[in-house]
């Protein structure tokens, strides 16, 4: 049950973190942003979303995560309110960074739950559900919530996302209060096994392994991040001429592709006990479609769709990374570990959401519609070129992941 509410709280942590695509508009008009400061507004979720990860794979590790869920819960859906009644751009960015700060005790915190409740040989598949649970909040956050936000304006869809959402930590707190512990886990501090914060994070990142999968999570989900969850929207509609509603649907198909090859590669690198290679295959994938949809021949609308859900399909293959990572450390600073792969991971979309917005503001023609800056194809050309390179590099990364055969380190 605890696994299921962890699960949802992802579902709204990815919500939140695409919803600024389908309201690029809007929050350009109405808190007058350029093209960096949005995308440095949507960037301030994952910003806060990093700052937690390493204090989470900690606690989650010493104290076990249930506690967690409940309280990130709250912060989530304040910051979600705050947003809603932003009246600057100053408001809107403390809003964006507190949904990142609560949004980002969801994922590990549920892998944890996965670790200490179900065996070890279903924990790769599990984090695919995880994910798959979450690309459904993000296939919401894009064609569903273009809908709202038409019908009730951003500002009533950022609230309805804060109810929501602190229904459900009133759910997670009940939930905590009446179930019980897997067997054998206690509850709080174990005082005679638990080292120092700084000694955890230090036995983590003294595995090169750690430094790889995280560059590697970089990598992977640069596209995602800046494409995906902020200017696939605005590039459809300005270079293809889709509406906005075509726009949405067509890049919720990105995200259902994740969310459908998460758990697919999540299974079928468990059942062949290989990591690495479906890594390096699924990343040149990934390469090669982003490559023909930015800079390949001119494309119908299903061409298009069919590359951007293949493209989200073997992008699901940063699930893998977790997997590997918490093969590489000792089972005591497991969660330690992956919180820092997910940090790469988050500060992906940190990075690369605020310089595609740079770069659009770079080659911008002066254009304006509505108080809001219009970019030409030409703008969009000569700024997404950084999703390939990024895109090539995660290939490169994945050639230097040392492969684990599906088993724990002390069993290699």
């Amino acid at each position: 049950m605890m696994w299921g509410f962890g699960a949802l709280f992802y579902f709204i942590a990815i919500f939140q973190r695409v919803s600024p695509s389908v309201m690029v508009g809007e929050l350009m008009r109405d808190l007058s942003l350029s093209g960096a400061a949005l995308g440095n507004l949507s960037a301030f979720y994952f910003w806060g979303y990093a700052l937690v990860q390493l204090p989470t794979g900690v606690l989650a590790d010493r104290w076990g995560p249930r506690r967690l869920l409940g309280f990130s819960a709250a912060i989530c859906a304040f910051g979600s309110f705050l947003i809603a009644f932003a009246d600057s751009s100053t408001i809107a960015y403390m809003g964006r960074f507190i949904i990142g700060v609560g949004a980002g005790f969801s994922f590990v915190t549920t892998l944890k739950i996965a670790t200490d409740w179900f065996p070890t040989h279903r924990f790769a598949l599990l984090s695919g559900l995880t994910v798959m649970i979450g690309t459904v909040g993000g296939l919401t956050g894009q064609a569903p919530l273009a809908w709202v936000v038409g019908e009730f304006g951003w500002r009533g869809a950022m609230n309805g996302a804060g109810l929501f959402t602190l229904l459900l930590c009133i759910g997670i707190i009940i939930s905590v209060m009446i179930q019980g512990r897997p067997k054998g886990k206690a509850q709080g501090i174990d005082k005679k096994t638990t080292q120092p914060l700084m000694y955890e994070i230090a036995q983590a990142l003294r595995q090169p392994q750690t430094w790889v999968l995280a560059a590697a999570g970089f990598t992977t989900l640069a596209t995602l991040f800046a494409f995906g969850a902020l200017w696939g929207v605005p590039y459809l509609m300005e270079v293809q001429g889709f509406t906005r509603p075509q726009a949405a649907g067509s890049m919720s198909l990105m995200l259902l592709g994740w969310g459908i090859g998460a758990p697919i590669i999540g299974w079928i690198s468990d059942r062949f006990a290989r990591r690495k290679a479906p890594f390096v295959f699924c990343s040149l994938v990934a390469l090669s479609t982003i490559s023909l949809l930015l800079y390949g021949p001119e494309l119908s609308a299903l061409g298009i769709n069919i590359l951007l859900f293949i493209n989200g399909l073997f992008s699901g293959a940063v699930i893998l990374l977790f997997a590997t990572v918490r093969e590489h450390n000792e089972a005591r600073v497991a969660g330690t570990a992956m919180a820092i792969v997910n940090m790469g991971i988050i500060l992906s979309g940190a990075v690369m959401q605020p310089l595609t917005g740079w770069l659009l503001d770079n080659n911008w023609a002066g254009q304006m519609d509505a108080g809001q800056r219009l970019y030409s194809a030409t703008a969009f050309d000569q700024a997404l070129w950084v999703l390939p390179l990024f895109a090539a590099i995660a290939v490169g990364m994945g050639l230097m992941i040392r492969e684990t055969h599906g088993r724990a380190l002390r069993a290699l």
